[in-house]
């Protein structure tokens, strides 16, 4: 009896040890497919807030953009009067009191604009001297000449302007080339053909 007990016992023991493994093996397989379950919930999550995130971002910059080019265009269509301005100042030389207090009042409007401008972040751009860049200048006249290097700007016909490292609108310059016979023929022959029609 005691060996049927002893064998008993241990038939129990082999029964609850294989059921403890059998629910041990259970419990590791729904730990490992929660784990995977929590993974993808997670890799979801961090997409759709990366994705959001872009999101955000790309609006800021298309706001910010937009904000820019509709600056840009309503500034553009100003520096036509600030043209007006600066023709009228260099053209006008009062002769008496009536036309100096004239000249000296628009020349307020005028000052009062370009200060307004300059809070806006707008700046004139300041070419001459520099070397020809077509990102900035736009070359209305070549002159051949030997006193500047080739593609130094001589001479700014009309202003440019800039809206922080926006172009609003290029220089229009005059630029030097290099002199040489076939110029200096050219020179001439606009001298002769001058002085043809002067005759």
């Amino acid at each position: 009896e005691d060996v049927e007990l002893v064998d008993s016992e241990a038939e129990l023991e082999k029964n609850l040890v294989s059921d403890l493994t059998e629910k041990i093996n259970d419990l590791e397989a729904k730990l490992q497919e929660h784990n995977q379950q929590y993974e993808t919930l997670n890799n979801n999550h961090l997409r759709v807030n990366a994705e959001f995130d872009n999101y955000r971002k790309r609006s800021i910059k298309e706001k910010e953009d937009l904000e820019i080019k509709v600056k840009c265009k309503t500034i553009s269509e100003l520096l036509s009067v600030v043209d007006n301005f600066e023709r009228a100042r260099n053209s006008i030389n009062p002769t008496n009191d009536g036309e100096a207090t004239i000249h000296k009042s628009y020349q307020g409007v005028y000052k009062t604009l370009v200060d307004s401008l300059k809070r806006l972040g707008v700046g004139p751009m300041r070419p001459e001297g520099e070397i020809f860049n077509p990102l900035y200048h736009e070359p209305m006249l070549r002159e051949y000449t030997n006193e500047y290097p080739e593609g130094t700007i001589i001479q700014e016909l009309m202003r440019g302007y800039m809206l922080g490292e926006q172009v609003l609108r290029h220089s229009m310059v005059k630029v030097a080339a290099p002199q040489t016979s076939d110029s200096l023929d050219q020179k001439e022959n606009l001298v002769t053909d001058k002085k043809d029609v002067e005759e």
